[in-house]
């Protein structure tokens, strides 16, 4: 039987790779408002200047992005439009689904430590496409400017009600931290094992000196010693270095060792990553890096695992 892509048809072609993006954006800069790509620039953004990024990316340009490849599905992951209307990203995507065909799922923006993060939780789950929420903690620009227990962050008493939250409304979380903070992302995972965990951008290695990688690789094995953890296998983009495949496959195949194939999912990142890489490029790159996997193995990667940890109905 042949899958159904977000084209509607087929690729054939012997290069074509077939895959499910657990993890993209589209935005609309005239019909909502993104603080961080009009009036608010994120001075801290990880690939340094994004002004190419502050331009409408909608289903269509996502499409031509794709165009080579078979893509099954599609998980948008908020993308940050104003917080003071965390539903109506939701909202829109609903929208875009029903135009457009894509997204397939969302992930939603909830604070998780504000008096009213039950009803904005709730209202997430009350849309069919909802998979989970990504809600950053409060995190630190280095390791050692860490302020633990802070207002916030994964210590916070209001912060963990809200995350409490997820379960409660059958939700995932999406795990955005820089990759020094794992270790108290792991608590969170033990404390709370019935709520499942995707790490978004594998750890963020952004530190690929030895030393750097050597303690990224720490980190990442105390968050893989929980099973309710999952690995985004995305976003190798570096600050003040173009994309480097020898580099980034050493990373990729780290990462694989450490969580296994059978926790790890392929994304692409775009628009984001496309600061540095074309989707094209970007996907033969990954399966190139992973050829040494058997054909199942390569399937779980590259869409498998994301369909059955987003729960998408791939027929």
């Amino acid at each position: 039987m042949t899958r159904r892509t977000i084209h509607g048809r087929w690729n054939d072609s012997p290069d074509a790779v077939t895959l499910i993006d657990a993890h993209h954006h589209i935005w609309d800069l005239r019909a909502n408002r993104y603080p961080w790509l009009a009036d608010e620039p994120e001075h801290h953004f990880f690939m340094g200047d994004y002004a190419p990024l502050k331009r409408d990316y909608l289903p269509g340009d996502y499409k031509r992005d794709a165009a080579g490849h078979n893509v099954l599905a599609t998980v948008h992951v908020e993308a940050e439009m104003d917080r003071a209307t965390q539903l109506a990203e939701t909202r829109w995507l609903a929208e875009m689904n029903r135009r457009h065909g894509m997204p397939t799922a969302i992930v939603g923006h909830a604070w998780f430590d504000t008096p009213n993060a039950e009803e904005i939780v709730a209202g997430h789950a009350a849309c069919p496409l909802v998979r989970g929420i990504r809600s950053k903690p409060v995190t630190s620009l280095a390791p050692d400017r860490m302020t633990p227990g802070a207002p916030g962050t994964m210590q916070d008493p209001a912060w963990l009600r809200g995350f409490a939250l997820l379960e409660k409304h059958g939700l995932s979380w999406d795990l955005r931290v820089p990759f020094w903070h794992l270790t108290e992302a792991a608590a969170v995972a033990r404390a709370f094992p019935g709520t499942r965990i995707v790490l978004n951008h594998t750890g963020f290695p952004w530190d690929r000196s030895e030393d750097g990688l050597a303690a990224w690789r720490r980190q990442m094995e105390t968050i893989a010693h929980c099973p309710n953890v999952h690995l985004k296998v995305s976003e190798f983009g570096l600050r003040d270095a173009p994309w480097d495949y020898e580099s980034n496959r050493r990373v990729v195949h780290d990462a694989l060792a450490i969580f296994g194939v059978e926790r790890c999912m392929f994304a692409t990142n775009f628009p984001v990553a496309g600061l540095r890489i074309g989707y094209d490029a970007l996907v033969r790159a990954l399966a190139r890096m992973t050829a040494h996997l058997d054909p199942a193995a390569r399937e779980r990667f590259f869409w498998r695992n994301a369909a059955a940890f987003y729960r998408l109905d791939i027929t």
